[in-house]
């Protein structure tokens, strides 16, 4: 019993290091502006929900078609499961075009973002843009206006430095694994779902969130964002103003291929409860890259950075036989909303780089993590700590 008693011991240190190790951003002192919801995540639009599918296995020498295998797909659901019975408000904005957002040509034209959103690797859009279509056809109903028919959302970034990409190891399986576990909450970040396999500023990135309540047009509303973060020249790296790239020119990648430094991608989705019309939804897409300037980047030419937003508000909106009525936040009423996105998408984007581990995949090639103490003490030295 007394052997017992001291494993259990054991494993609640272990376990509660292990916790502090998870800390976010803000558990580490980083200094952000405004308020984050209750998750500091997505989530904190009511109905969104978000779920994600992690394919890690094999090491060593890559063997196209056998690993190592270091990627997944993550899912979000703008409505949960009635994504696809009641289209939401939506907008999408490129800022460097080398990368794909599969769909945005119909939420350009109709304005609305129906289904999900999905993320993976540059190689599996194709095998997750079908998954979705036969997850929905599984779902078993036409859409509200009796069509079968589906333009799915489907995004990437490219992890073939630590993925055996040319494998083809996603599956449609995996696409409806992400999908059946997406849930409201806390939402996982860093190697997770589609951002298994991604670097960022020469860092392990992957999926980072955060959130911010803010008051607009005598209302308070949640403005929610999701990064898929795989972009940006180590040099250039900023946490809460603080050269933090230059301050940390080791712990480089090992090994050599891979882009250019700089290159890469960066997929950004905003969610909020304001009630927005399509072109409102598209203005606040077009604020995600002052988000991103404030961690560093030029938006290099190799990077594909794309952008989608939408609003949960004016349900039922989409569909019907009479005149949809909708409610409209004035666009003089919108800088609160834009300050949100701003901060939120910078703080997502630190969040995942704090979430993700050091990773080795295929070659042997490896990602370091950006250090928490390091970070730390650097934060310290520039008098930005908050602690």
């Amino acid at each position: 019993m007394l052997n017992m008693l001291r494993f259990f011991s054991l494993f609640l240190l272990v376990y509660f290091l292990s916790a502090d190790d998870k800390s976010r951003a803000r558990d580490l002192g980083v200094p952000f502006e405004g308020e984050p919801g209750r998750y500091n995540a997505i989530t904190d639009v009511t109905g969104v929900k978000v779920g994600h599918s992690t394919i890690i296995k094999g090491e060593g020498k890559l063997k196209v078609g056998h690993g190592p295998v270091r990627t997944g797909v993550t899912a979000l659901l703008p409505r949960g499961d009635k994504s696809y019975a009641d289209p939401v408000f939506a907008g999408w904005y490129s800022l460097n075009g080398n990368g794909e957002m599969t769909g945005t040509t119909w939420v350009e034209e109709s304005g609305f973002l129906e289904g999900p959103v999905m993320i993976t690797n540059t190689h599996s859009v194709g095998i997750v843009r079908d998954a979705v279509i036969s997850w929905r056809v599984a779902q078993g109903g036409a859409d509200a206006s009796g069509y079968w028919w589906s333009l799915p959302v489907v995004a990437e970034t490219y992890d073939g430095f630590l993925n055996d990409i040319n494998g083809f190891h996603v599956k449609e399986y995996h696409a409806h694994e992400a999908l059946k576990n997406a849930s409201s909450g806390p939402v996982a970040e860093g190697n997770i779902g589609g951002g298994t396999g991604m670097v960022c500023h020469g860092f392990k990135g992957g999926i980072g969130t955060a959130s911010r309540v803010v008051k607009a047009g005598g209302n308070f509303y949640t403005v929610g964002v999701l990064v898929q973060a795989n972009y940006g020249a180590r040099q250039d790296l900023l946490v809460a103003g603080v050269p933090v790239g230059k301050e940390v020119p080791d712990l480089l990648r090992m090994h050599g291929g891979g882009s250019p430094d700089g290159d890469g991608s960066i997929i950004v989705i905003i969610a909020t409860d304001a009630p927005l019309l399509a072109h409102q939804c598209k203005r606040l897409a077009r604020r995600i890259p002052l988000g991103i300037a404030k961690v560093g980047t030029v938006a290099h030419n190799g990077s594909g950075d794309i952008f989608i937003a939408f609003s949960t508000a004016n349900g039922g909106a989409a569909y019907g036989d009479e005149l949809s009525q909708v409610s409209m936040l004035p666009n003089g009423e919108m800088n609160p909303l834009f300050k949100a996105t701003v901060e939120a998408t910078e703080e997502a984007i630190i969040n995942a780089l704090l979430a993700a581990e050091d990773m080795t995949g295929a070659n042997g090639n490896t990602v370091y993590a950006l250090p928490h103490d390091r970070l730390k003490g650097i934060l310290k030295k520039y008098n930005r700590l908050e602690r």
